[in-house]
C-alpha cells in the first residue's frame, strides 16, 4: 500500500478568472501559481491546495474535455453568515441561503462559476435537537 503524502482536489473550469475570484474572495485561499491554463490556490495556513484547471487544457486527455460540471464540497468556515454577505454583495449565486441543519451546522449552498457545488457550514456552538424546534 502506498501511502498518500498529498491530495490536490482540481476542478475543472471554463472561466479560471472568475473560479479564482471566488475561492480566494469567499475563503482564506491565496494564489499561489497562476497561468492561462492552470491555476493553484493554497489555504493561509498551508494545509489545504484546490486547482483550477482550464477545461480546453491540453494537459486533459483527449475526450475527456467535458463541458464543466465541478464538484460538490464542504468547505468549514467559522461563520457562514459572512460568507454569505460576502457572496450576496458581489453576485454570487446563492443555491441555499443560511440554515440550521437537523445534525448541528449552520449552512449556505454556493454555485461556483465552473459550476460547482459549494456547501459552506459552520457548527452550530452547544447544538442540541432542540435547538431547531
Amino acid at each position: 500500500m502506498e501511502t498518500i503524502k498529498r491530495l490536490l482536489l482540481n476542478v475543472l473550469s471554463d472561466d479560471l478568472e472568475a473560479s479564482k475570484a471566488f475561492y480566494t474572495t469567499l475563503f482564506d485561499f491565496e494564489v499561489d501559481y497562476d497561468s492561462d491554463w492552470f491555476v493553484h490556490l493554497i489555504s493561509t495556513s498551508h494545509q489545504l491546495e484546490l486547482g483550477i484547471m482550464s477545461v480546453n487544457s491540453d494537459i486533459l486527455p483527449t475526450g475527456i474535455q467535458p463541458q464543466p460540471r465541478g464538484f460538490y464540497t464542504t468547505l468549514v468556515v467559522s461563520d457562514v453568515d459572512a460568507v454569505f454577505e460576502m457572496a450576496k454583495s458581489t453576485g454570487l449565486t446563492v443555491l441555499s441561503e443560511p440554515e440550521d441543519t437537523f445534525y448541528g451546522q449552520r449552512r449556505l449552498v454556493l454555485e461556483s462559476p465552473e459550476g460547482s457545488i459549494i456547501d459552506v457550514s459552520a457548527l452550530i456552538p452547544n447544538f442540541s435537537p432542540e435547538h431547531l424546534q
